[in-house]
């Protein structure tokens, strides 16, 4: 018998002729689920060690620290640095705004900088330099859109003013730069497993570092400060704890945890979908009607056996001066084709902008009003793609 609740599933499955994003559901992941909730053991436990493990091999990291979203491995990356009060971060406006937040939330102050340009979303090492004061800390960089940024420029930067840099690899699951696995470059890297993301879990995140004493003081702060786990009393490896800093509740569950193991399974293979579908939009978005598809040198480094690759995450364009962002998503969503925008310029909201976010930033500002975030999930049809392109042209 068909449920009200069923229909309004099938009815909300049905909105989009393309969706934004789209989650795959199968057996492995209703068996992986069903494994962790039979088990009677939900909070943090062996499937999170596992998951944890296996994505510290993944990502040739020496440690994997499994946490609540890719917000808390942000703030606890920032906590675990030593970022504070009279501290500067650095970090690129054009980013969703959990990274400024964090660095709020630690009593330091976010500094905006720029990008690069359209065909470059991410940070203008250049401008990075020019944010830079005696305050100044760490740089929190993020790879946008899953297409690692000049990493050797940050690198440079941070070794000739003693700062920590911080990957926001929330876009880069699976990314590489130099044949190095991003998240694993600066002193720590941050994923999210957030369900539009390349490795969707519902909620959950990532922090990786092959620093010991880092490691330490984030597994420490992730549950309460406390030097033990519930898990570990559990299986009477202590009977009681002390608490020795000053943490947070921001552990994973198992199971999402279990959730997680399957889908790092299917993250290269589900990569590689993502890169065959980018490539045809870019193929037949080539210089039409004067539409600008950043990271085109990544496709072509990537064709010519380059180490650095991108995880594709995200597929944005930049609309030609004078059209209008908003007709063109109103022009596809008539269309029942999904589009967002990523991102509105942290700078530009009420909150920091009160704050006194004054740098100039021309190119971000310029950008945004532009840009528009196409489809893009691994089983996307080409079909599909072919639509999102012939409504995309039609509008504009």
């Amino acid at each position: 018998m068909t449920t009200i609740k069923d229909k309004k599933m099938v009815e909300a499955s049905q909105a989009w002729a393309v969706p934004l994003s789209d989650v795959a559901v199968d057996a492995a992941i209703v068996e992986a689920v069903q494994g962790a909730v039979t088990s009677g053991w939900w909070s943090m436990g062996p499937r999170v060690a596992d998951f944890e493990r296996a994505f510290a091999d993944f990502t040739g990291s020496r440690h994997a620290l499994a946490v609540a979203n890719g917000t808390a491995a942000l703030q606890l990356a920032l906590i675990a640095t030593g970022c504070g009060p009279g501290d500067e971060v650095i970090v690129p406006s054009l980013n969703f705004v959990a990274a400024a937040n964090t660095i709020a939330h630690t009593s330091a102050t976010p500094v905006f900088c720029d990008v690069c340009s359209a065909n470059d979303l991410n940070l203008d090492p250049r401008d990075v330099e020019a944010a830079i004061t005696p305050a100044t800390k760490a740089l929190l960089v993020l790879h946008y859109g899953g297409h690692p940024c000049a990493m050797e420029d940050v690198l440079d930067l941070a070794e000739r003013h003693g700062l920590v840099v911080i990957e926001d690899a929330a876009h880069a699951p699976g990314a590489t730069w130099r044949g190095r696995a991003c998240g694993t470059i600066g002193q720590v890297g941050c994923f999210s497993f957030f369900s539009n993301k390349n490795l969707p879990v519902g909620e959950g995140g990532m922090i990786v570092t092959d620093d010991d004493k880092l490691a330490e003081r984030i597994r420490l702060l992730r549950s309460h400060g406390m030097t033990s786990l519930t898990w570990d009393r559990h299986r009477g490896h202590a009977s009681s704890y002390d608490v020795v800093d000053l943490g947070f509740n921001f552990r994973l569950d198992e199971i999402r945890a279990a959730i997680g193991l399957v889908q790092l399974e299917r993250l290269p293979s589900e990569n590689a979908q993502r890169a065959r579908i980018v490539a045809r939009y870019r193929d037949r978005l080539a210089n039409k009607k004067g539409i600008i598809v950043p990271f085109a040198q990544n496709g072509r480094q990537r064709a010519s056996g380059g180490q650095t690759t991108s995880s594709d995450h995200l597929f944005v364009v930049v609309l030609p001066e004078g059209v209008r962002c908003d007709e063109v998503r109103s022009a596809l969503g008539e269309e029942r084709i999904q589009t967002s925008v990523h991102y509105p310029p942290i700078h530009r909201f009420t909150l920091y902008a009160e704050r006194g976010a004054r740098r100039r930033l021309p190119i971000t500002d310029d950008v945004a009003a532009r840009l528009v975030t196409l489809p893009l999930f691994p089983h996307m049809r080409e079909d599909q793609v072919d639509l999102v392109v012939d409504k995309l042209l039609d509008a504009i």
